[in-house]
């Protein structure tokens, strides 16, 4: 049984930092690049992280460039995502995704994780 599960979300005020953890289970997690996505109310899912298997390789969404760092560990199978400097508009239920490295159309998610940036 697969199964993504998303930890360490909350509520943080402006400037502060999070870290958001992802389990996997129920599949081989060094096949799957991993990825973080959010969605705000009234918005569209958006990806925020992705980090490559197996070479490691990091992408991040224009909005989360020096302030949100993406890094997996294959001997836990998890997937973490360093939030610091946080915003407002950083505001969303954050999911976590596993997508096959060869086979894309085949991906999982996370059940989310709410982030809530205010003061």
């Amino acid at each position: 049984q697969v199964q993504l599960v998303e930890s360490g979300g909350g509520l943080v005020q402006p400037g502060g930092s999070l870290r958001l953890s992802c389990a996997a289970s129920g599949f081989v997690f060094i096949s799957y690049d991993m990825s973080w996505y959010r969605q705000a109310p009234g918005k569209e899912r958006e990806l925020v992280a992705s980090i490559t298997s197996p070479s490691g390789n990091t992408n991040y969404a224009d909005s989360v460039k020096g302030r949100f760092t993406i890094s997996r560990d294959n001997a836990k199978n998890t997937v973490d995502l360093q939030m610091n400097s946080l915003k407002p508009e950083d505001t969303a239920v954050y999911y976590c995704n596993a997508r096959h490295r060869l086979f894309r159309s085949v991906d999982y998610w996370g059940q989310g994780t709410q982030v809530t940036v205010s003061s």
